[in-house]
């Protein structure tokens, strides 16, 4: 193998024009012989026994040539991309120059290689850092979702209120026959919960205990398929009226739902959870800040694949949302129009900040000359141990060295910006009202898509389904993300992944 020549070209691409002699391909020749003579009959001769000669003198000298060319070709690429020590990105285009023949044949690759990246200033930068303060409200807020969770219903001998929750005893009927999964026993609806078909709850409310009524309903166009835009009665028995009753806010109760003794033990440990929390959302906001003024700076020319591959791992990590919630993709893609092309070319634009962010990265490594030691990427695994609670065991065998070790890396590049910048003090207050008016053109983008996936996961629902379905998703919200990951990683459905690392330049060889 012989490397005519590279050529720079633009958008960070490079034409690598490689020779393959004589011998090399005598060699690819006869692996292709010995791959396809089983498939080539030549009388007087069992099936796959005929001589090299005698099948080329019948079907002419070039009959393996093309196999032959694919058999060579891969292996000399990568060796061409190391020796010229190329820097690649995906897979090449490759073109033959010229002929083949028993001497061998030329090809040219054209192929994306890491980009050369010339920083600006990454210390001594600035970016809005914002003040941590948790108000007596915060507190309050924290205390009375604890207090609704360990709430109580309580029978009550009046007609049903909103937030009541009444068991009723129900039956549907289309066209005067009942129809599969509109009936149900002693169910539990929370009045305005928004849980069962709309307009259902709203007649149920002012009914008491022991009361029946008759109640007419038409089924959204986007539900079942069997009754959509269908109009029906339903059959509704009161038997019993619910009200929820909140514990009061003292010492017992703190008692009862943590390990303190007293309502001020349990405030102060609230008040620190939530200055912890907040402090964390604080550190990764100021981070990122300063990571993407970093990127706004760097002169490179960035490869459309580097672009493309990005947006496909948003749109993957978009179905896993869309997915997680219980909707089946392909169902959502169907009821909100969805179009994955429009879709890939509106996430363009942060794409290619995350890629500028990824180099950004990538390059700081390499100018810091940053180094992961052995005990580092060690510890690195114990806290991926302890987020996605699994052994450390376990995690080295679903994640490898190298991702760790990049991600090791990774957190060093950005402590060098953090550890030089300069933050600059936000309240607050100031902080969420620019980040209000930050996504608010974002949130009126997203709320067209979240209302059509609610309407998606609606369309597959019976009545007596959604109370039940709903406790569910309600449940795994309150489960890291992480921990759902890990959980399947266990299973063996998928391996868990360390913070996605920043586009390396590692010398990679051919993809």
């Amino acid at each position: 193998m012989t490397v005519n020549k590279v050529e720079k070209l633009e958008k960070s691409r490079v034409a690598i024009e490689v020779r393959i002699d004589a011998e090399e391909f005598e060699a690819a020749i006869n692996k292709a012989y010995l791959k396809m003579r089983n498939k080539i009959n030549i009388p007087g001769f069992r099936r796959g026994k005929a001589p090299r000669k005698m099948i080329e003198s019948r079907f002419g000298a070039d009959i393996f040539y093309a196999d032959a060319a694919d058999e060579a070709l891969p292996d000399a690429y990568a060796k061409a991309v190391e020796s010229e020590k190329l820097d690649t990105i995906g897979l090449p285009d490759v073109e033959l120059v010229g002929d083949i023949s028993k001497d061998g044949f030329t090809f040219k690759a054209t192929v994306a290689v890491y980009p050369d990246v010339k920083l600006g200033e990454y210390k001594g930068i600035s970016a809005p850092k914002e003040e941590v303060k948790v108000t007596a409200d915060d507190i309050k807020e924290r205390l009375d979702e604890m207090a609704e969770r360990n709430s109580r219903l309580v029978s009550v001998n009046r007609k049903a209120k909103k937030g009541d929750t009444a068991v009723i005893d129900y039956e549907g009927f289309l066209d005067g026959k009942p129809f599969d999964g509109g009936k149900d026993e002693n169910h539990e609806l929370e009045l305005g919960s928004g849980s069962f078909v709309p307009g259902f709850e709203d007649q149920v409310i002012g009914m008491k205990a022991g009361e029946e009524k008759d109640i007419d309903i038409t089924f959204p166009e986007n539900y079942h398929k069997d009754l959509a835009g269908k109009a029906v009665v339903f059959k509704v028995k009161c038997n019993e009226v619910k009200h929820k009753e909140l514990p009061e806010l003292d010492d017992e109760f703190a008692k009862d739902v943590s390990e303190f003794d007293t309502l001020k033990e349990l405030k102060d440990d609230i008040k620190k959870q939530i200055e912890a929390d907040r402090e964390k959302a604080v550190k990764v906001a100021y981070e990122n800040a300063l990571i993407e003024k970093v990127a706004d700076t760097i002169d490179c020319e960035i490869p459309e694949i580097l672009i493309e591959e990005q947006c496909k791992r948003f749109l993957e990590e978009f179905k896993s949302r869309i997915m997680s919630q219980g909707i089946p993709y392909d169902q959502y893609k169907k009821m909100t129009g969805m179009d994955e092309k429009k879709f890939m070319e509106d996430g363009r634009e942060p794409a290619l900040r995350q890629v500028k962010m990824d180099l950004a990265i990538s390059q700081i490594i390499d100018q810091e000359k940053l180094e992961a030691r052995a005990e580092e990427i060690e510890e690195e695994y114990k806290k991926l141990s302890g987020y996605y609670g699994m052994d450390v065991e376990m995690v080295k065998k679903y994640l490898d060295e190298g991702a760790v070790r990049t991600q090791v890396l990774n957190n060093k590049a950005i402590a060098v910006v953090v550890d030089n910048a300069k933050p600059e003090k936000v309240s607050a207050k100031k902080a969420a009202a620019k980040a209000e008016e930050k996504t608010e053109d974002d949130g009126k983008k997203t709320a067209a898509k979240k209302s059509a996936a609610k309407k998606a996961d609606e369309a597959e629902k019976k009545p007596a389904e959604k109370k039940a379905e709903k406790k569910t998703d309600d449940g795994e919200a309150e489960k890291k993300p992480a921990a759902k990951t890990a959980k399947k990683a266990a299973d063996g459905e998928e391996k868990p992944a360390a913070k996605k690392p920043a586009a390396k330049k590692t010398g990679k060889k051919a993809e």
